[in-house]
């Protein structure tokens, strides 16, 4: 196959994956335009339209959709037997494809992102936020999850110890308000809401004499960035709810208070998960090799200050 070919695939199967021209540029490297014009030029080779285009929105013709659950596959085999030839390098190179949630993006990803990117210069990290489900989506290396929330058949490893989801809020929103003293005095409250991607509210979890409650609480505000939750509740705005180790400098210095702590849902700290192979691609082994350094452990859990030297 022509190189040129296989990077127009390439570039549809990232805008059909993002439904973004804009985000698929940004995955591969490129620039708006040039993803723009390869689309338009597989199209006129296969002399068939592939995406609807809108002002708001990217979607797959029929036809696209059959081409994507036929050429992802292939991508996805070709850039493993790419990678198996990292055997024969001195060092990795390539790109690692992660998939995480919004909080392992910001506790995990990005505290060793300065670190990882110093020691292996020639692997690139590819980021894909998903709040909603575990699974690895086709062409998706690895992933950064609770240990809950990782499919069974996965390998695992602990980046984090356990802690806990809490409900929290400053001190002056509880002399204004007062604290709740059960899950259902949440429905009373002012409540900093999370937005998952579907648009969905985030539900807030607690346990209740060994059963686990969910609450869909009133949103003051609600937002798609769990550092502006995080922002809102020390504003004062309302309660929020997070994980405890997101929240831990507020925490100790007094300026976030948790609450319902009885009914606090345990976290069982962060994984990084991918599936069983007999050979892992390069970058992803370059990544559990960094991942498992006793320093690079202690700056994840909040221990030590994160270092590009690491």
């Amino acid at each position: 196959m022509p190189a040129a070919d296989l990077s127009r695939l390439t570039a549809f199967v990232e805008v059909a994956q993002r439904g973004s021209f804009a985000r698929a540029a940004a995955a591969l490297g490129r620039t708006t335009s040039t993803v723009s014009h390869a689309i338009k030029a597989l199209e006129a080779e296969l002399q068939i339209r592939l995406l609807n285009r809108t002002t708001r929105s990217v979607t797959l013709t029929e036809a696209g959709e059959r081409l994507l659950g036929q050429v992802r596959p292939l991508l996805s085999q070709l850039d493993l037997a790419l990678g198996s030839l990292d055997d024969f390098r001195d060092r990795p190179r390539g790109r690692l494809r992660l998939s995480v949630s919004s909080l392992g993006l910001s506790m995990v990803v990005a505290r060793v992102l300065p670190g990882f990117t110093a020691a292996y210069p020639d692997v690139s990290l590819d980021a894909i936020v998903d709040d909603e489900s575990g699974d690895l989506l086709e062409g998706r290396d690895a992933g950064v999850r609770g240990r809950s929330l990782i499919p069974q058949d996965m390998i695992t490893l602990r980046l984090s110890p356990p802690g806990r989801q809490l409900a929290l809020a400053a001190p002056d929103y509880l002399e204004r308000r007062g604290a709740p003293r059960t899950p259902a005095d949440l429905l009373r409250h002012s409540c900093i809401q999370f937005r998952l991607p579907s648009g969905a509210p985030y539900r807030w979890e607690f346990m209740d004499g060994g059963r686990r409650v969910e609450v869909v609480p009133p949103g003051a505000l609600t937002t798609d960035s769990m550092d502006l939750v995080l922002r809102a509740a020390l504003d004062g705005v309302g309660i929020g709810y997070t994980n405890e180790a997101h929240a831990r400098p507020h925490l100790g210095a007094g300026r976030l208070i948790p609450v319902l702590e009885p009914y606090a849902l345990p976290f069982d700290g962060w994984h990084l998960y991918y599936p069983s192979r007999r050979n892992p691609p390069g970058p992803l082994r370059a990544f559990l090799e960094y991942l498992r350094r006793p320093e690079v452990l202690a700056a994840i859990a909040g221990r030590a200050p994160v270092s590009a030297a690491a």
